[in-house]
C-alpha cells in the first residue's frame, strides 16, 4: 500500500474509533459493517469509508452521540442509511436497512465482538455481512471484482449454503455464488427454500 493509502486508511480507522466507541457507550444497537468489517475479519483494508448497520428506531441517538462527538450528519434522500462526516471529511454510512430489509436486533445480536483498530467493537456475522453485500447487488451495482478478495479472504467463516438461500432469488447474488463455485472459493451450496434473512 503506498504512504497515501496508509494515510487514508489511518484516518478511516481513526473515525472508526472515534464513532465506534461514541455508540457503544451511547447504548446504540450497532455492529460494524461494510469494509472495515471485512478488513476486521481478516480481508485486505480496501478502506472509502466506514460502514455501521443499525436499528433504524436508534438512528436519532446515533446522530446525537456522533453530533457531540463534532461530526456534521446528514439525511440523503435515499430510505435505507444516514450519513455523518468527521471533520477530517471521513464519511460514516449508518445502514438500517439492507436490499429493503431492516437491519434487525436479531442480525445485531449475531455480531461478534471483535477487536478492529484497538477498540472491540461488534462486528456483522461473516454470513450476514457477505449476504449484506451481495443481496444489493443489480444490473447498476454489479462489482464482482471488488467482491472475490474479500470474499476469498473470509470464505472459512461463512455459512455459504445460509448465503444461497437467502439469495436465491436475486440473479446477481446466486451468479455471484456460482463464479465462487466455479473458482473452487467455495464448495457447491445446497441452498434451502425456508430460510428467511436477517
Amino acid at each position: 500500500m503506498s504512504s497515501h493509502g496508509h494515510a487514508v486508511t489511518d484516518a478511516i480507522l481513526e473515525t472508526l474509533k472515534r464513532a465506534g466507541s461514541g455508540l457503544k457507550e451511547a447504548g446504540v444497537r450497532f455492529a460494524l459493517a461494510g469494509g472495515c468489517a471485512g478488513y476486521a475479519r481478516g480481508a485486505a483494508p480496501s478502506l472509502h469509508d466506514v460502514d455501521f448497520a443499525l436499528i433504524e428506531e436508534d438512528v436519532p441517538l446515533a446522530f446525537k452521540t456522533l453530533e457531540n462527538l463534532g461530526f456534521r450528519t446528514a439525511r440523503p434522500p435515499e430510505d435505507w442509511l444516514v450519513k455523518a462526516f468527521d471533520e477530517d471529511g471521513v464519511l460514516v454510512d449508518m445502514i438500517y436497512s439492507i436490499a429493503d430489509r431492516p437491519v434487525t436486533e436479531a442480525m445485531i445480536a449475531r455480531a461478534e465482538m471483535i477487536n478492529t483498530a484497538a477498540l472491540s467493537l461488534p462486528v456483522l456475522e461473516a454470513t450476514d455481512l457477505v449476504i449484506s453485500w451481495i443481496l444489493p447487488l443489480s444490473e447498476h451495482s454489479c462489482d464482482y471484482g471488488a467482491l472475490l478478495p474479500v470474499v476469498r479472504a473470509m470464505r472459512e467463516q461463512v455459512d455459504w449454503d445460509r448465503v444461497a438461500s437467502v439469495v436465491a432469488p436475486s440473479p446477481y447474488a446466486s451468479t455471484f455464488l456460482s463464479l465462487l463455485e466455479r473458482l473452487r472459493v467455495i464448495a457447491p451450496t445446497s441452498p434451502s427454500p425456508d430460510i428467511t434473512w436477517p
